[in-house]
């Protein structure tokens, strides 16, 4: 899906789909001919070709407010997306530790009640 990425670009891509692969449901899809995660055809996050570029996440507003506060140089907003539970991400900028929460949230709140309920039962069991 993500074909057309190149250098930087296409690791990132990659390590990103390996994050959110861990979690039931997750597939590799394209939105706006872009590369994009999603969840039973729900979209979890997507590679924006704008000008300002960076990945747009799915993230809660209390969440995208102290993300915006504590890295800036990371984490950003276009007037677009200021009433959408969307956080724009510098993938270059971003600490890579921040990721995997990040995607996890995400995936939350995108994805059928029942699996997520299926998860964490999964992951008390081991």
């Amino acid at each position: 899906m993500a074909d057309g990425l190149k250098g930087a670009a296409a690791t990132r891509w990659r390590k990103l789909l390996v994050l959110a692969q861990r979690f039931p449901g997750v597939e590799e899809s394209t939105s706006y001919n872009t590369p994009a995660l999603k969840v039973k055809g729900r979209l979890i996050a997507r590679l924006r070709s704008e000008a300002e570029g960076a990945l747009a996440l799915y993230c809660d507003f209390v969440d995208r407010e102290m993300l915006l506060q504590a890295a800036p140089d990371a984490f950003f907003i276009t007037d677009h997306y200021a009433n959408y539970p969307m956080i724009l991400v510098r993938l270059d900028k971003v600490l890579p530790s921040a990721l995997p929460e990040l995607i996890e949230k995400a995936w939350r709140m995108r994805a059928p009640a029942k699996l997520v309920a299926e998860f964490d039962r999964a992951d008390l069991a081991s």
